[in-house]
C-alpha cells in the first residue's frame, strides 16, 4: 500500500538490524559519556528524572560505593496505565507462504518481507511477512482478532503469536480491501485480554495516544510508542501493489512511531481504548523529501462498522451511486470556470466524471460534470465526505442528491445500488 503522496514506505530488512542498534548504543554511550554532569545543585538529571546526589569526601571513594536511589516519581502515568490494559490484546500475525525463488515488492505498507507466489511446487511454507492485531471479542472457544487486509493478502497459512509468547493458528473471517481491514479468528483457550473501542468522533488534534504492535516483526512484539492526533480526519490515496489507486480512505493522522510491521495494530486512548487500527505511514513527499511523524488509522468507529459486518456476512456489500468521481478540490479554477461553470459561491464538492453502467444517478438524471454538493441533506465537501453519508446506507435506500449544472442547482432521488466497481487511478467509483 502507498500513502497519499504516492510514496513507498522503506523497508528496513532485519539483516541489517543489529548494526543498527549496535550505532544506536555508540551513540547513546557517547551521548552520555559527552554529556557531563552538572554538580553544585544536589541533584544530577537524566532523561528528564531527577534523583539526589550524595558527595563523597575526598578520600573516602571506594570501589562499590554508587549506589541507586529511589526515584521521585510516584505509582504509573496514564500512559502507563493505558498500555498495560490493552498490551495482553495485541497480537502478532504471521503470513505464511509457499516458498518461491522469485519474490515480489513488499505487500501494502508494513509487510515485513517480499511476498512469495504461493503457487510454487514447493509445499513448504515460510514467513512472507509480519504485522500486528489486536484480540477485541471473545465468544465461547473463539475470540476474534482485526488487524490489516495487507497484512493477509496472499497467505497460505496465517500464525498469531499472542503476547505470552504462544503460537496458534489464525483462520479468515472476512476481509475488505476497500477499508484495508480483516478479522481474524483463533482458540480463545489462551486469550486473558480483549481491548474495547471508543468513539472516534470524539477525539480531538493534540490528544495523546499510544501506537502499540510488533515493528519490525515478532521479535520487538508489544512495542509501544507516544504521541498526539495531529488530525482527525485525511483523506488519502490507498493503492496496490501496481500503484493503482484502489480506495480513496479518511483516517486519523498521529506523530506516534509508526513501523514496519505496526501494521494491523492499535492506535489508542489513555483510557486504554481503541480508537484506531494503524494502516499506513508518509515517509518521504513527491519531491523526495523524507517526512518523520506522519502514521495514520483507520478510525474506530470505521472499523467496528466494517468488522460486525465481516463476522456477521463474511464480506461487505456498499451501497452505491453509479459513478466515477473526483473531488472539486483537484479540479483547476481555469477547469472550474470553462468547463464546470460553477457560480463563484461554489468552492466544495465532489464532480461527476463517468456515470455508470448500469448506475443509479445516471438513471436520476446526473450526467458527466454535474457537481455533487449535497447528500441526504448532509453537505459533500469532498470524497470522504461523501462516502461518510453513502455508507450509513444500505442497498435499495433513496437518497436525495442536490448538484450543479453549470450554475443551475439541481435535486434528485437516487435509489442506491450495490457497489459492484473497482476505483480507478485517477477517480473513485461510488
Amino acid at each position: 500500500m502507498d500513502n497519499n503522496d504516492n510514496q513507498q514506505v522503506e523497508e528496513r530488512p532485519k539483516k541489517k538490524l543489529n548494526s543498527w542498534l549496535k550505532v544506536a548504543i555508540i551513540a547513546l554511550l557517547a551521548g552520555l559519556i559527552g554529556g557531563g554532569v552538572a554538580y553544585g545543585a544536589g541533584n544530577f538529571i537524566s532523561n528528564g528524572f531527577t534523583t539526589n546526589a550524595t558527595s563523597v569526601p575526598s578520600g573516602s571513594n571506594k570501589a562499590g560505593g554508587t549506589k541507586v536511589n529511589q526515584s521521585n516519581v510516584k505509582g504509573s502515568s496514564q500512559s502507563t496505565k493505558a498500555f498495560k490494559q490493552v498490551k495482553a490484546a495485541v497480537v502478532s500475525v504471521v503470513n505464511l507462504q509457499a516458498e518461491s525463488s522469485s519474490t515480489t515488492g513488499i505487500t501494502g505498507v508494513f509487510g515485513q518481507s517480499s511476498s512469495s507466489d504461493s503457487s510454487s511446487s514447493n509445499s513448504s511454507l515460510e514467513a512472507a511477512s509480519e504485522g500486528s492485531g489486536v484480540i477485541y471479542k471473545k465468544n465461547g472457544n473463539t475470540a476474534y482478532i482485526v488487524t490489516n487486509n495487507h497484512v493477509v493478502t496472499g497467505s497460505s497459512k496465517l500464525e498469531v503469536i499472542l503476547s505470552s509468547g504462544k503460537k496458534v493458528t489464525a483462520k479468515i473471517v472476512g476481509t475488505d480491501s476497500t477499508t484495508d481491514l480483516a478479522v481474524l479468528k483463533i482458540n480463545a483457550a489462551n486469550v486473558t485480554t480483549v481491548a474495547s473501542f471508543g468513539n472516534s468522533n470524539q477525539i480531538e488534534a493534540g490528544q495523546s495516544v499510544l501506537a502499540i504492535g510488533s515493528p519490525l516483526g515478532s521479535e520487538y512484539a508489544t512495542s509501544v510508542t507516544e504521541g498526539i492526533i495531529s488530525a482527525k480526519k485525511r483523506t488519502v490515496q490507498v493503492q496496490d501493489n501496481s500503484g493503482n489507486t484502489t480506495a480513496n480512505a479518511s483516517v486519523i493522522q498521529t506523530d506516534a512511531a509508526i513501523n514496519p510491521g505496526n501494521s494491523g495494530g492499535p492506535l489508542i486512548n489513555l483510557a486504554g481504548q481503541v480508537i484506531g487500527i494503524n494502516s499506513m505511514k508518509l515517509s518521504s513527499d513527491d519531491s523526495g523529501t523524507s517526512v518523520e511523524g506522519m502514521g495514520f488509522s483507520i478510525p474506530s468507529n470505521e472499523v467496528v462498522s466494517v468488522i460486525n459486518q465481516l463476522v456477521k456476512n463474511g464480506k461487505i456489500t456498499r451501497p452505491a451511486l453509479g459513478i466515477e468521481l473526483v473531488g472539486l478540490e483537484n479540479v483547476s479554477a481555469t477547469q472550474q470556470k470553462s468547463i464546470l461553470k460553477l457560480p463563484t459561491s461554489v468552492t466544495k464538492g465532489v464532480v461527476v466524471i463517468k456515470t455508470l453502467s448500469p448506475s443509479a444517478a445516471g438513471n436520476a438524471g446526473l450526467k458527466k460534470y454535474d457537481v455533487i454538493t449535497e447528500l441526504d441533506g448532509k453537505k459533500v465537501t469532498d470524497e470522504a465526505s461523501l462516502k461518510e453519508v453513502l455508507y450509513k446506507h444500505k442497498v435499495g435506500d433513496s437518497v436525495t442528491v442536490k448538484y450543479y449544472r453549470g450554475s443551475q442547482l439541481k435535486t434528485a432521488t437516487i435509489k442506491l445500488s450495490e457497489s459492484t466497481s473497482s476505483l480507478s487511478s485517477e477517480s473513485s467509483s461510488e
